[in-house]
């Protein structure tokens, strides 16, 4: 009789769908569904009205859904596949990212039309979906007991307590409290878009210096890394605490200082106009241009004999500084994390030159130019957007869905 015991076979893992392998193959997709569908319907189907809104405006759902519809679906992506490359951890996968999905949803469905009656549980399941990523942040630092990017987490918690209380001020109708809260919002968006480029640019830019990834030519100013975010966070951080001062203005000319000496960085010569090194240069200056528009304003400083909106410089800062940043981080990490090289499809280019285009269609007039579009330009502006979002589906849903190809993910320097 044989006595030798074989071992058992190891079991086979669960296949998993390329979808699901990695957080940014789910989620920037569905980021772009959702930010390709929302300001159309808003605009264009329902007037800048929404069926169920009673008491809270309809313009800070719109700006609510954006923040925390569009932009906070991409920064799941972001965050759930840059951490555990920066960690050197494993990547969630599967039933981890359909959690977030779902804790994600609930609110999209209330926010789709408004419905004020299902604010409450709608925020419930957001502070929800950004405690479980939060944690998704965490993990991989105590695993590695690390805090070099502990940062993120600080600012995950600072924009799920304020979604907390933007549904807590519309469920008591501080309407004006709720109004300052998305502004923070959009600041603590607008430092994690600083602070993420600081990390993404230096290896676009030097791959845009030289393809092959031999060499580093490009060295970034140290001190330039955390100063905008910094200056972003007491400018928001004053502009919630001390609304009637002047001090905020003040601090937004300062921040968009900030985002203007960032520019320099992005003089590397013909480099530059490379679509994707473009796009983050470019959304440095709208960043700059954009608090300076704030600032002015809140100042009640007119250039050429006309007032300048704050709200005008808002949408500076949410169109065009985040629109073309995550526009930028969809095409950039798209091709990286899915085995492609930095060659961009037509699309990607195309997808770039709408996203600029909605932010100038949507503000120019309100600053003085091009004013025959003075009216149109919320549906212009809203088609552009969609179709940036639509354009980047169309060439990157495939490639999402399908097994990663070449090596280009296993280069430690992608993004």
């Amino acid at each position: 009789m044989n006595t030798h015991r074989h071992a058992a076979p190891a079991s086979a893992p669960a296949f998993v769908p390329p979808v699901l392998t990695e957080g940014l193959r789910l989620f920037f997709p569905v980021a772009a569904a959702h930010g390709a569908l929302w300001p159309v319907l808003w605009v264009i189907l329902y007037g800048l009205d929404l069926p169920f809104a009673a008491a809270i405006p309809p313009s800070q759902w719109h700006a609510h859904e954006m923040i925390y519809g569009t932009y906070g679906m991409a920064l799941a992506g972001f965050l759930t596949s840059a951490m555990p490359e920066w960690t050197d951890t494993p990547p969630r996968r599967g039933g981890a990212l359909l959690l977030l999905l779902a804790l994600w949803l609930p609110g999209r469905l209330a926010g789709l039309v408004g419905a004020d009656v299902l604010s409450p549980l709608a925020g419930a399941s957001d502070a929800a979906f950004l405690a479980v990523l939060g944690w998704y942040v965490l993990k991989p630092l105590l695993l590695r007991r690390s805090a070099r990017h502990g940062s993120f987490v600080l600012w995950v918690a600072l924009f799920a307590l304020t979604e907390i209380g933007i549904r807590v001020a519309w469920f008591v109708e501080d309407y004006e409290l709720s109004h300052r809260l998305l502004m923070a919002a959009v600041c603590i968006f607008m430092a994690f878009f600083t602070l993420s480029v600081a990390r993404i640019g230096v290896v676009v830019i030097n791959l845009a210096l030289d393809p092959s990834g031999g060499t580093t030519p490009y060295r970034p100013h140290p001190g330039r890394q955390n100063l905008a975010a910094g200056m972003v966070a007491l400018y928001g951080a004053a502009a919630l605490a001390f609304p009637g001062s002047l001090a905020p203005a003040f601090l937004a000319l300062a921040a968009g200082a900030t985002f203007m000496d960032r520019l320099t960085e992005w003089f590397i010569g013909r480099a530059l106009f490379r679509t994707q090194v473009l796009a983050l240069a470019l959304a440095n200056l709208f960043a700059g241009i954009g608090f300076f528009v704030v600032g002015l304003g809140g100042l009640d400083i007119g250039i050429a004999g006309m007032t300048l909106a704050p709200a005008t410089g808002v949408h500076l800062l949410t169109l065009g500084a985040l629109g073309m940043a995550i526009m930028a981080v969809f095409v950039i990490a798209g091709l990286r994390h899915t085995g492609h090289d930095l060659v961009l499809p037509w699309q990607a280019h195309a997808a770039v030159v709408a996203m600029a285009a909605a932010a100038l269609v949507r503000t120019l007039p309100e600053l003085g130019f091009a004013t025959f579009l003075m009216g149109p330009h919320y549906a212009l502006g809203a088609l552009l957007w969609a179709a940036a979002f639509a354009l980047w589906l169309h060439a990157f849903l495939p490639m999402m869905r399908a097994p990663t190809v070449g090596t280009a993910t296993e280069d430690p320097s992608r993004c």
